[in-house]
C-alpha cells in the first residue's frame, strides 16, 4: 500500500492531536476568562441593585420625617371630582366617611344591605350638593358584588377610590362562640375585601392610578379578650393590604396606593358597652376626617389615635409579659366586660 510518508504516521498523527488539544485548552481558556467576567458584571450589578435599595430605604426614611412637618395642605393631593366607594355606607363610620368624601368635591357610591339607611346617607350627601348612587348589595357575596360593581360602571363610571368599611363583631369568648359566627366575620371583615378588589381593581390598573383603602382596626394589631375571631380577621385585613401594596409595587404601579385604617373603639354603636380605664372611644366624624385626609396624603397606615403609632412600635420592643401587663394598667384586659354591641349586624 502506498503511504505518503513511510514510517511517520504515528508522528504525523500525534502532532495533529498535539495540535488539537492545544488548541482546545486555549478555547476554554478564553470561554472560561469571559465566563468569569460576566459573572462578575453580573454581581456587581446585583451589588448596584442592592446599594441602590438600601440608599431607598434612608431616603424615603427622611422624606417621611421631612413630610411629618409639611402642613396637611401643601402635600394633600386634589380628589374633587373623584368617583368614591363606600360599603357599610348606610350608617356609623361609613356614613360620616361618605359625608367628608363630598365635602372635598367627590361623587359617593354606597353600598349596604341596609337600605333604608344607605338611603338616607344618600339624601344627606345630596343636600350637600354630591351625586349619591346607593346600592343594596350584601358584599359577603362575591356575585353580588361583582353584579353591583358593573351596574356602578353603567350608571355612575369608574370608581377611583374604595373604601372597604364593612363589618361586624360578635363580642364572645372563643368558647362561646358559634362556628357559623366565626365563618360570618371572616365573610364580612376579610373575603368582602377581597370580592370589591377584585371587582374595582382592573379598572384602576387600566387607568393606572387609583387607591384602595381598608378599615381594619387597632385590634388588627394587637389582641383583645372576647375578640379573637375579631382581632383575627382584621390581621388579616391588614396582611391583605400589605401584600397588596408589595404586588402593585412589584408590577411598578406607583399611582395606585393603599391605605389601611387602624382607629380605637369608635362611638358608632358597634362597641356598645366597651371602654378602657385610660382612652376614650373616638367620634366617628373625627376618624372620618382622618380617613379623608391619610387618602389626600397617601398615607400607608395610620392608627387613630396617633400615638398609637408609639405603642404600637413598643409592642414589638415588650417582653409578652410586659405587653400583658400594659393591658391590665390601661384596663384593655376588662375592655369588654361590659360590651353588648347592638342588634344590627351592621358596622361603622
Amino acid at each position: 500500500m502506498w503511504q505518503p510518508f513511510p514510517g511517520n504516521q504515528h508522528r504525523l498523527i500525534g502532532w495533529f492531536a498535539y495540535l488539537g488539544t492545544k488548541r482546545l485548552k486555549r478555547e476554554v481558556r478564553r470561554v472560561t476568562f469571559y465566563s468569569i467576567q460576566r459573572h462578575r458584571l453580573s454581581n456587581m450589578s446585583e451589588l448596584a441593585k442592592t446599594v441602590t435599595g438600601f440608599l431607598a430605604v434612608i431616603y424615603y426614611w427622611i422624606e417621611s420625617i421631612v413630610l411629618f412637618f409639611v402642613p396637611v395642605r401643601l402635600k394633600a393631593k386634589d380628589i374633587s371630582g373623584e368617583l368614591v366607594l363606600v360599603t357599610g355606607a348606610g350608617n356609623g363610620l361609613g356614613r360620616s366617611t361618605a359625608l367628608k368624601f363630598a365635602e372635598k368635591g367627590c361623587n359617593v357610591v354606597l353600598w349596604d344591605i341596609n337600605t333604608k339607611g344607605n338611603e338616607e346617607t344618600a339624601a344627606m350627601l345630596r343636600e350637600k350638593g354630591a351625586k349619591a348612587y346607593p346600592y343594596e348589595v350584601d358584599v359577603t357575596i362575591s356575585e353580588a358584588v361583582y353584579s353591583a360593581a358593573a351596574k356602578v360602571k353603567q350608571d355612575a363610571g369608574i370608581v377611583t377610590i374604595v373604601v372597604n368599611n364593612a363589618g361586624i363583631v360578635a363580642g364572645k369568648s372563643i368558647l362561646d362562640l358559634e362556628e357559623k359566627s366565626i365563618r360570618k366575620v371572616f365573610d364580612v371583615n376579610v373575603l368582602a375585601h377581597f370580592w370589591v378588589i377584585k371587582a374595582f381593581l382592573p379598572d384602576m390598573l387600566e387607568k393606572d392610578r387609583g387607591h384602595l383603602v381598608t378599615i381594619s382596626s387597632l385590634a388588627g394589631l394587637g389582641g383583645s379578650p372576647k375578640l379573637t375571631d375579631y382581632c383575627a380577621s382584621k390581621f388579616a385585613a391588614c396582611g391583605l393590604m400589605d401584600a397588596l401594596q408589595i404586588e402593585l409595587h412589584a408590577d411598578g404601579r406607583k399611582n395606585i396606593h393603599t391605605t389601611v385604617i387602624c382607629p380605637f373603639f369608635i362611638n358608632t354603636g358597634m362597641f356598645n358597652g366597651a371602654t378602657t380605664r385610660i382612652f376614650s372611644n373616638l367620634n366617628p366624624d373625627f376618624v372620618a376626617e382622618e380617613i379623608v385626609t391619610s387618602v389626600m396624603c397617601n398615607k400607608s397606615l395610620v392608627l387613630i389615635p396617633r400615638f398609637f403609632h408609639a405603642l404600637y412600635q413598643l409592642k414589638v420592643l415588650m417582653p409578652a409579659r410586659s405587653f400583658l401587663a400594659l393591658h391590665d394598667a390601661t384596663g384593655g384586659t376588662d375592655s369588654m366586660t361590659k360590651f353588648t354591641g347592638r342588634n344590627s349586624k351592621k358596622v361603622q
